[in-house]
């Protein structure tokens, strides 16, 4: 097997704004994962509307991250073969059309679609958005800066979701989770129009690795359902063990189809850089914990201190800042201290603060007993994603970028999936005297996972080698 990855021309010009090309990366990002959670609130004001079934409400937020989850990969790779400018626009149109879609949704099935629509368009928006910033800026620092707003514009769409999507459906209707995201696409892709410029001349196309493209694809998006199918049915259900076996069975093809392949959608040789599979390894192992801490005081927030859904979701809005904060100091940390002992720090933070929450009861005040801890565990999560973002894309150089972003951005989408799973699962399987004893065990797990991680941080660079 060849051990080398091939060298690609650059694949876009220079951007006529940086600035401009790093707010429309962080918009676009902050959108496509805000769309993750940003349904949840509307989910019963949508079921009374359409009639959705049980099954059907659970499929409306499932069928956004199946597609997002399982196209990562892909959606990255596009923006390397065919122009990034040209990947940002399509998957930015395919994401508004299918937002105007949802919200005119007269049927259950038809929103559904829809959704399954706009996970398409995510799946190309947020590899291509990092893949963007990573060959637009030049300097080692002023990309650090760049990717650390990018870090802090993800996380800040995961933690608002549940806010902005309270206010809409609480001021307008349910409908405007959906419709809030066409008006917003349409001054992107004007500005995008504008600030970004094509392929360079000296970009030869590639081709499309067909085989390795469907089978990864089909391999992620199986072990996503695998996931959903064993948090709805059980994990020992047959849909659910059908999904793995399909998922480990389209897995070997795929390894199959690159080892053949004369331009493979992910070169194998990629696995053998340290940095990038190490920096994908540990998003995968910590990817969960942010998005079930959040999962865990939504529910007692609502169902132990009685908040009401748009209260409780202003009490989880300080959490936004916590990771910006995080973020934008370890841009100036990680030249200093290298990615290694930023990502430890921030790991070891995001712990502690996860310990401090997990000691929340029925009588706690939620100032105290929430927001202050939430808020240094986000600043911990926001420090430790910058060194993965910097370290996974470190040497696989400009022509390579889409394939390095849709690696780490499946790694973390997939580690969240898995990861949220699992510690809900150790939270349901708790049964103490109180609500909260489930709680606090999923968030013990959760603070030993970053305990973890920070141990097998021992393998990252020490030093931040950026590629020029």
């Amino acid at each position: 097997m060849d051990t080398t990855l091939p060298a690609a021309a650059p694949v876009e010009a220079p951007p006529r704004r940086p600035g401009a090309l790093l707010a429309i990366a962080c918009a676009a990002q902050f959108i496509a994962v805000l769309d993750t959670s940003i349904v949840n609130v509307a989910l019963p004001p949508m079921q009374e509307s359409l009639g959705l079934s049980a099954t059907g409400l659970q499929w409306v937020v499932s069928s956004y991250t199946l597609t997002f989850a399982g196209f990562l990969l892909l959606g990255g790779r596009l923006g390397d073969l065919f122009g990034r400018k040209r990947a940002f626009l399509g998957g930015l149109l395919l994401f508004a059309a299918a937002s105007l879609a949802g919200g005119l949704a007269q049927e259950g099935w038809q929103l559904v679609a829809a959704r399954f629509v706009q996970g398409l368009g995510g799946a190309v928006l947020v590899p291509t958005t990092l893949s963007l910033v990573t060959t637009g800026f030049a300097d080692a620092r002023a990309r650090a800066r760049a990717l650390s707003l990018l870090t802090a514009a993800a996380a800040s769409g995961s933690a608002l979701g549940g806010v902005i999507g309270g206010l809409l459906t609480g001021l307008l209707s349910w409908r405007w989770v959906l419709f809030v995201n066409v008006p917003l696409c349409a001054v992107l892709a004007a500005v995008a129009a504008w600030a970004l410029r094509g392929r360079s001349p000296d970009h030869a196309r590639g081709r499309l690795d067909l085989p390795g493209s469907v089978s990864v694809t089909a391999a992620t998006a199986l072990l996503v359902s695998a996931v959903i199918l064993g948090e709805e049915r059980g994990w020992a259900s047959g849909p659910a063990l059908s999904c793995l076996a399909g998922a480990a069975v389209l897995g070997v093809l795929f390894v199959l189809a690159e080892r053949r392949a004369a331009e493979p959608v992910v070169p194998l040789a990629v696995f053998r850089v340290r940095p990038v599979t190490v920096a994908n390894g540990l998003s995968a192992l910590t990817g969960g914990v942010l998005p079930a801490m959040m999962f865990f005081l939504v529910l007692y927030l609502q169902q132990v201190l009685d908040l009401d859904p748009l209260t409780a979701g202003l009490v989880l809005a300080p959490g936004a800042v916590g990771i910006a904060l995080g973020a934008r100091l370890s841009s100036r940390a990680i030249e200093r201290i290298g990615p290694r002992r930023l990502f430890q720090l921030g790991t070891l933070v995001a712990a502690g603060a996860l310990v401090w929450l997990s000691r929340i009861d029925g009588g706690g005040s939620y100032w105290w007993h929430v927001v202050v801890p939430m808020t240094l565990a986000m600043a911990g999560f926001g420090a430790a994603g910058l060194p993965l973002t910097v370290t996974a894309t470190t040497g696989l150089g400009p022509g390579q970028a889409g394939l390095a972003s849709g690696l780490l951005s499946t790694s973390r989408q997939v580690g969240s999936a898995i990861g949220l799973a699992a510690l809900v699962a150790v939270a349901s399987s708790v049964v103490g005297d109180t609500a909260t004893d489930g709680f606090r065990a999923g968030l013990l797990v959760g603070a030993g996972l970053q305990l973890v991680a920070c141990l097998a941080a021992l393998a990252l660079p020490r030093e931040a080698h950026h590629r020029r």
